[in-house]
Parts: C-alpha cells; sequence; structure tokens
C-alpha cells in the first residue's frame, strides 16, 4: 500500500519498481493517490496496514523560509491526519522520517539525539513537532512510534529540477549544462551524507524493532563529515572519470543561506545499539551510482 499525491514524486519511480519487483510481488501494491492533509485518503491507506512508513513531506529548509505556510501545512497538518488515521485503524506501528534539522541551533558535534536547540527553519521546526506528535500518539493512545533523523540523503533518483532540489542533483546538472555550480559560504560547511541504501535499513529495522526502542528519535547516517568542497570534488572527478569535460572547473562561492547550520554530523551509536543499524563507511560507492543515474536519464 502506498500513497502519494505526486505534488514532489515521479510516477516513472513505480514503473522502475514494478519491473524489478516482477508481476507477482507488484500485484500485491495499491497505490492511494491522494493528499496527506485529506483524512479520507489517510483512512484507506491505513486501512488493514500493521506498519506504516511516513516520508510524505515538503523536505527542503529553504523553501519552508520561502513559503513556511504552506510548508508547516503539509508536515504538520499531514502529520497529525496519518496519525489519526493510524490511531482508528488499529496500526501497530507508525515510522516517522524526521531530520536533523531539528538540532537547530545545537552546534555540538557530534550530534547526539538528547541535545537539540532552538530551530532555525519552519522546516526544522515542523520536524520537531512531528516527532513530539509521534511519541505523543503512544503515550495517550499506544500506537507505537519510531522517529528516524535522517542527515543528507543521497541516491539515484534524487530530482534535478526545481529551485529547491538537493545539492548534488544540483550540482550534477550544473556541470552537464556548462555552469559554475555555487556553494553557498566559504566551501568549509560540513554535512553528513547518507545513502539511501541506510536509509531504507533503517526503516527495516525501526519497523521491526522491540517494542522497547518504541517512543525513541534515532539519528540515521554515516556518523562523517563532508565538507561541500570535498562533495564538490567529489562529484566533478566521478563526472570527469564518466566521460564529462568539467575536470578543471572550479566552484564559485556565494553569501551562506539562511536558516543553514555550520556544521553537521550524526552519532549513531544509539541506532547501532538498539536497532542493529550498520552505516555504511563510504559515501562514494552511492555517489558513483547517483551520479550515473543521472547521466543514464540524460539530466538535467
Amino acid at each position: 500500500m502506498g500513497l502519494d499525491d505526486f505534488s514532489t514524486g515521479n510516477r516513472d519511480n513505480l514503473e522502475l519498481v514494478r519491473g524489478a519487483v516482477g508481476a507477482e510481488a507488484w500485484a500485491r501494491f495499491r497505490l492511494v493517490e491522494g493528499d496527506l492533509r485529506a483524512a479520507a485518503a489517510c483512512r484507506e491507506a491505513c486501512a488493514g496496514v500493521a506498519v506504516v512508513l511516513h516520508h510524505a513531506a515538503l523536505s527542503s529548509v529553504p523553501l519552508s523560509m520561502a513559503i513556511p505556510g504552506p510548508v508547516l501545512a503539509a508536515n504538520v497538518g499531514g502529520t497529525i491526519e496519518l496519525l489519526e488515521a493510524a490511531r482508528v485503524a488499529g496500526v501497530d506501528r507508525l515510522v516517522f522520517a524526521s531530520s536533523s534539522s531539528v538540532y537547530g541551533d545545537e552546534n555540538s558535534v557530534p550530534a547526539q539525539e538528547d541535545r537539540i536547540g532552538r530551530p532555525l527553519s519552519p522546516y526544522g521546526a515542523s520536524k520537531r513537532i512531528g516527532e513530539l506528535l509521534a511519541s505523543t500518539y503512544q503515550q495517550c493512545f499506544g500506537l507505537e512510534t519510531v522517529s528516524l533523523r535522517y542527515f543528507n540523503v543521497l541516491g539515484p533518483r534524487q530530482d534535478p529540477q526545481g529551485a529547491y532540489s538537493a545539492v548534488i542533483p544540483r550540482w550534477t546538472s550544473q556541470l552537464l549544462r556548462g555552469e559554475t555550480p555555487e556553494i553557498y559560504g566559504d566551501g568549509e560547511t560540513t554535512r553528513d551524507f547518507c545513502p539511501v541504501e541506510d536509509v531504507v535499513q533503517a526503516n527495516l529495522l525501526a519497523a521491526g524493532a522491540p517494542a522497547e526502542s518504541c517512543g525513541r528519535v534515532f539519528n540515521v547516517a554515516l556518523g562523517r563529515s563532508t565538507t561541500l568542497r570535498q562533495l564538490f570534488a567529489m562529484i566533478r572527478d566521478t563526472l570527469a572519470d564518466l566521460g564529462v569535460v568539467c575536470r578543471e572547473v572550479e566552484p564559485r562561492f556565494g553569501p551562506f543561506r539562511l536558516g543553514d547550520v555550520r556544521h553537521s554530523r550524526a552519532d549513531v551509536s544509539r541506532a547501532v545499539k538498539l536497532l542493529g543499524f550498520s552505516p555504511s563507511q563510504d559515501i562514494r560507492p552511492c555517489l558513483q551510482r547517483t551520479l550515473a543515474a543521472l547521466l543514464a536519464k540524460g539530466a538535467p
């Protein structure tokens, strides 16, 4: 069962899944096409379901700075509707996709789950509210919940289009067009990039974890830092190895972006200990697959 309104998704991704799993498995899948903020759509999607993996959101810090109302309506209002539908349907467990943005102005490195600051963006606030709603529904109604704080996720099929696309597909598209990518700030800002395979692993572990792991929050990341300068060099050099003429391109630097944190790295020891999470050792293999997929798709 899936629920999506395709406001940010791509229907072609479902066709790729159909081809990967085969006709027999695909016949067991049903898509509910609707808005997460619509109670009826959430009730339909939760009917007969044991575990809900809640990833629907407008996932962008800069978008939330530009249009906070719609982001809060989707991320907070939609989460309320889904939690309520799950409660009424008797769902056993809901896994909530949170974000490292909840750490806000708490700048300790590495980030530990129990130390959070004030949100630096409406998006960060929306994810913190989502965590609180999830734990409240467990406390008050017995719906088991687990919140996973994703750091910077990368992987194939990220969308390179739009003003708020993720940095890796955006820089890739710019290099393919012969443009000079822009780094916000001095390039020494750090991020903890997390391959999408690790996100899938964490969700499956959270869905089946012992009950004592519920009602808690877990970081999902590599536990390693990469500067934006390093990331740009890896993207440029990987594309050059794939035949793109960009080896000599250097980035340009712009002002720091409002709402961004300076340094980000996760402490993943809680997820390792309680969920059995095993993070990847390096982002390069996933980055290579991501760039190869973008090239095969003909990005931009």
